[in-house]
């Protein structure tokens, strides 16, 4: 296979305007099938950008983004969802007024009513998530923090996806939480799941990527393997300013 064709999800030279703002500046992003691509970088570096204008919120004014094959730059959000992507937004994206089954459901367009969804998969998702079958029928609004972000994550996976995109899982967890989810992210990784991720913690991005692109200033300013920036200190305070 091809270097290009073993990369699921391309962007090539991405610029985004929001409104007066270039917030993103030639953006150059590659993210291997199969493997979980950490996207790193200080506040403000664009990270959230990219992927928003990955999904088609925003639309690049400048560049191309391709997935799989397909040049998708001016493709409308739904369409970009039906191939097979999966976003997890920052602010999880959830119905605080439905009850977790019915935002389940919503997630799984393949069903029609809760009983139509995968029930391995769904077995699957409580061995990871016990929260979410513990509170099936509790409105999602009266969830903690911690457990909003575990059936944020479900949702996107409760069908097969080709690409999950994710914006800062770890945020504001407690460390039990944190490793629940990691546990969760190995797990999706040997289904052959492409993951992208956007962290702020290192030790999480330390355990689980494989690649990793580091941004600065609207820009991927790195790009490798996730160990060999795990391993060179001098790189990171380069790059990021702390240590891993």
């Amino acid at each position: 296979m091809s270097a290009a064709a073993n990369n699921l999800l391309t962007l090539e030279g991405v610029h985004t305007h929001i409104g007066a703002y270039h917030i993103l500046h030639g953006v150059d992003l590659q993210v291997p099938r199969g493997q979980l691509t950490m996207l790193l970088g200080r506040n403000g570096a664009g990270k959230t950008t990219t992927l928003r204008t990955i999904m088609g919120l925003w639309h690049a004014s400048q560049g191309r983004v391709v997935f799989d094959g397909k040049d998708i730059t001016a493709t409308e959000t739904p369409q970009i969802a039906s191939l097979d992507i999966a976003y997890v937004p920052e602010n999880m994206g959830i119905f605080a007024d439905l009850t977790v089954q019915e935002n389940m459901l919503l997630a799984a367009r393949k069903a029609k009513r809760a009983q139509h969804i995968d029930g391995e998969r769904l077995k699957w998702i409580f061995s990871l998530f016990p929260a979410v079958e513990k509170f099936w029928n509790h409105p999602a609004g009266k969830l903690s923090g911690g457990q909003k972000q575990m059936l944020a994550v479900a949702r996107a996976i409760v069908e097969p996806r080709k690409l999950l995109i994710v914006d800062e899982p770890s945020k504001g967890l407690a460390p039990a939480i944190i490793n629940n989810m990691i546990d969760a992210f190995a797990q999706l990784k040997q289904t052959g799941t492409t993951i992208l991720l956007v962290e702020q913690n290192i030790s999480f991005a330390k355990r689980l990527g494989d690649q990793v692109a580091v941004m600065d200033d609207g820009r991927v300013v790195h790009a490798g393997a996730m160990q060999a920036l795990a391993e060179d200190e001098a790189l990171q305070r380069t790059l990021l300013g702390l240590s891993l």
